[in-house]
């Protein structure tokens, strides 16, 4: 495949829907794929009109959202576009990591056309299928870095997934399960809109309970056994936000393990630790989740030294 895939399937073209696992057209944000060798792509997006994702509506400070975002939807692309994996098969974050070029998204704002450069490696192949696959990726417009980033997610068959998930993987019955339930308040401060907000209080100033509004138009665009990931970054995003309120910063860097999966059927504690600052002088914070007493996301934040915006 040495073309660029297009379907215009919104204004402006942007690929089929279905190649990055989306419902709503207006929330994909690629438009275009061209295989540079065995192993390396150029993936166009297209960040013009972003108005269908809301949770980066009012998301000002920084493109951490709109940039994961992007990310995420480079997976069943490439998986599926550039390694043939069948359409059903799951694919699964297990590690993820981003530095974003504040500068850059300062002065230049978030829209535009960048263009990411993924290398793939340590590919996993079982009886012929890809099962796991890594990606180091560039992120730049017009010639200039925004983020550099780099991802590692595994892929099982059907069979195999429903097997592990059992009862809770079936989608439509947690998701029914989870709606039954009062949505738990949001915390204050540590996004735009109530809506966006994924922490709610409880009695200590560093720990929240998850919340995990399964009507959100961009985290459940389509039916979810469990907590997306995405959300899991952005709860870590405002878990740092509140535990530095008022003071200003934005999250630049992010590491992040996914060690389980976060279920819509029970409570999930999240905490934030403040570390000693790094060697640049930014504010580190150690962010995880448990679920049940077991351990589910782990999250470094760093938070640049001085304010942007």
């Amino acid at each position: 495949m040495n073309e660029m895939i297009t379907a215009a399937v919104s204004r402006p073209a942007r690929v089929a829907k279905d190649l990055v696992h989306k419902h709503d057209a207006d929330q994909v944000l690629l438009s275009g794929l061209r295989r540079l060798a065995e192993d390396e792509f150029l993936i166009a997006a297209d960040w013009t009109d972003t108005s269908g994702l809301a949770a980066t509506r009012h998301s000002h400070q920084d493109g951490a959202v709109l940039l994961t975002e992007t990310i995420r939807q480079t997976f069943p692309l490439l998986a599926h576009a550039g390694y043939a994996v069948p359409f059903g098969d799951r694919l699964l974050w297990d590690e993820y990591r981003y530095t974003l070029n504040l500068t850059a998204l300062r002065d230049g704002g978030t829209g535009g056309r960048p263009d990411l450069h993924v290398r793939c490696h340590d590919v996993v192949r079982r009886r012929g299928r890809v099962s796991g696959l890594s990606l180091d990726i560039t992120v730049l417009r017009d010639g200039e870095q925004l983020a550099t980033a780099h991802t590692r997610f595994s892929i099982q068959s059907p069979a195999i997934y429903e097997r592990l998930r059992g009862p809770h993987g079936d989608a439509h019955r947690m998701l029914e399960l989870a709606r039954s339930r009062p949505l738990p308040p949001p915390v204050s401060g540590t996004s735009d809109e109530f809506r966006d907000a994924v922490l709610s209080p409880t009695d200590a100033r560093d720990r929240w309970q998850l919340r995990i509004d399964t009507r959100h138009p961009m985290y459940f665009d389509h039916p979810s056994d469990h907590a997306p990931g995405i959300l899991l970054l952005e709860a870590a995003k405002q878990a740092a936000r509140a535990v530095r309120h008022p003071r200003a910063g934005v999250a630049e860097a992010m590491e992040t393990i996914f060690h389980r999966y976060v279920e819509l059927d029970s409570p999930c504690r999240v905490d934030a630790q403040l570390l000693p600052d790094d060697q640049l002088g930014r504010a580190r914070l150690l962010v995880t989740m448990h679920q049940d007493d077991r351990l589910c996301f782990t999250a470094l934040v760093s938070v640049a030294k001085e304010p942007v915006g």
